[in-house]
């Protein structure tokens, strides 16, 4: 337990923090203080200023005003080598390793000048090994990062952090992309360490996390702190009521209406998938659970054109299109929310508006080889007000806006095409409370228009609590279709680890 504010020694305080993008405040007046072995959950809607103010912080971003303390010390502003001095550790959302370096290179990298580099490697090996040991943190020091699962590569975030001697630990999502059983792994490592005197604050959208690992909770609404509470003293209903500004109702999702065959899969052979058969109806949205990496990235690019079948038969409204391609796709009438939003869902340096026609320029936007881009423009401040995408305009570079909003625009330039196939490949992966419940209500919208949904998804109370059917992928397999309620979460997660395959477990269904 957490010692009392009263009793801890402050080591941060954020005094009157503001930041400005233009007309965007995304930061206003923030105040906070942080103590000796607390975690504190910063919490918000995408959007709300939750990461530029982590950047601000770690000397990323320089506030327009405001001032920083750690540990009794002004921290400068805008220097991240002075925030790592100062004992402050950052671990962002989307790693920051050198793929084809080892876990000890990495780890070492920048430490030491490039004229003494590997000098002392035993030395760092001993410390790293130690590191790992005492927090629980197991990963091969000699592996390369390349061959290592996300929730290792995380370990490998966290040991950098702790090998540069941080007393202040900055998580930016950090279960967004992992297993329940790694995010597990995790928080019991953070235990480990806040025994041990370290400070945490973690940016989550997910509140039973932050109920279950947090002392300390603030709410961001609109670059603003709405509320500050002690975890003990509060509830998700209340915590997800800030940051959304208003009570938030439970979402029931009645069944579907099963319609035609839209995408019809037989014993097909793609890349890892091994003899996959699936049917895809209108009017249903078929979830796909699965631990990451056994298939789904593969299945995703099947249907949406980007890889060819090897063996088997694929349909189309009950046709085969033998010159399958993401334009061919595109054409089919399949739209796509790619898992990655930022590596294939936009482009960073090009605007909104250029993202919002990045499938349907040539086909609706251009004429003669022009692109009418005041005709782009409007498209893209009809999806702005209709996705409510918070964002300084049109013509603002995609990589300004937060996660959420980004995804918000990528769902609205699909949904506005009416797309007879929907591939959601992890819709609301890092996403709040607020959002998720916006982009589940899109899906089941499309559902109920007559599109058929494939929902790929490694949260399983998503998967239970969307799909009309679930299919469970394991090793490039598929497993038989189950229909909603028939098995438990523990039995799907039997059919994750493989365990259904073969094995007789298909009357489960």
């Amino acid at each position: 337990m957490s010692p009392t504010k009263t009793e801890a020694e402050i080591v941060l305080r954020l005094d009157q923090i503001t930041k400005r993008f233009g007309k965007l405040v995304a930061n206003d007046a923030i105040s906070l203080t942080l103590h000796r072995g607390e975690v504190l959950a910063l919490l918000g809607e995408n959007g709300a200023g939750k990461t530029t103010l982590m950047n601000i912080l770690f000397g990323h971003y320089l506030a327009d005003a405001g001032s920083v303390t750690a540990f009794g010390q002004p921290l400068p502003a805008g220097q991240p080598k002075a925030a790592l001095a100062a004992g402050i550790g950052m671990v962002h959302q989307h790693f920051t390793l050198a793929d084809q370096l080892t876990v000890l290179e990495n780890i070492t990298l920048g430490t030491e000048s490039l004229w003494s580099f590997g000098r002392g490697r035993a030395t760092a090996l001993a410390k790293v090994q130690a590191l790992s040991r005492d927090f629980g943190l197991a990963v091969d020091p000699h592996a390369r990062i390349a061959d290592l699962s996300v929730g290792e590569r995380q370990r490998v975030e966290i040991l950098k952090a702790l090998y540069r001697e941080a007393r202040i630990l900055i998580l930016d999502e950090p279960t967004a992309v992992l297993t329940p059983q790694e995010a597990e792994a995790l928080f019991q490592t953070l235990r480990l360490a806040t025994a041990r005197g370290l400070s945490v604050i973690f940016i989550s959208h997910k509140l039973h996390e932050v109920m279950g690992h947090s002392d300390t909770c603030v709410v961001l609404r609109h670059g603003c702190v709405v509320g500050q509470v002690a975890t003990r003293d509060t509830d998700r209903h209340a915590l997800a009521a800030m940051m959304v500004g208003a009570e938030m109702a439970e979402a029931t999702v009645a069944p579907g209406v099963p319609g035609p065959v839209r995408l019809s899969l037989r014993n097909v052979r793609a890349g890892p998938l091994r003899e996959v058969t699936l049917d895809l109806r209108g009017g249903t949205i078929t979830g796909l659970a699965g631990v990451s990496g056994n298939g789904q990235a593969a299945l995703a690019d099947l249907i949406g054109g980007g890889l060819l079948p090897e063996a088997g038969v694929m349909l189309v409204d009950g046709t085969a299109l033998p010159k399958w391609s993401p334009r061919a796709a595109i054409a089919a009438g399949v739209g796509r929310i790619p898992e990655d939003r930022h590596k294939t869902g936009t482009v960073a340096d090009f605007t909104l508006a250029e993202n919002a026609v990045l499938e349907t320029y040539a086909t609706r936007f251009a004429r003669a080889g022009f692109v009418d881009w005041a005709a782009v423009r409007r498209h893209t401040e009809t999806l702005i007000a209709g996705y409510d995408v918070r964002c300084p305009g049109p013509e603002a570079r995609i990589r300004l806006l937060s996660g959420g909003n980004m995804q918000k625009l990528i769902l609205g330039r699909v949904m506005e095409e009416a797309p007879g196939i929907l591939i959601a490949n992890q819709p609301v992966r890092g996403l709040d409370v607020g959002a998720i419940a916006y982009v589940h209500g899109r899906l089941v919208a499309a559902r109920d228009a007559g599109a058929a949904v494939l929902l790929i998804s490694e949260d399983l109370d998503e998967v239970m609590g969307l799909s009309d059917v679930i299919h469970v992928i394991s090793e490039g397999r598929l497993s038989p279709a189950f229909a909603r309620g028939a098995l438990t979460q523990g039995e799907l997660g039997l059919w994750m680890a493989g365990h259904g395959f073969g094995q007789g477990l298909t009357d489960a269904a």
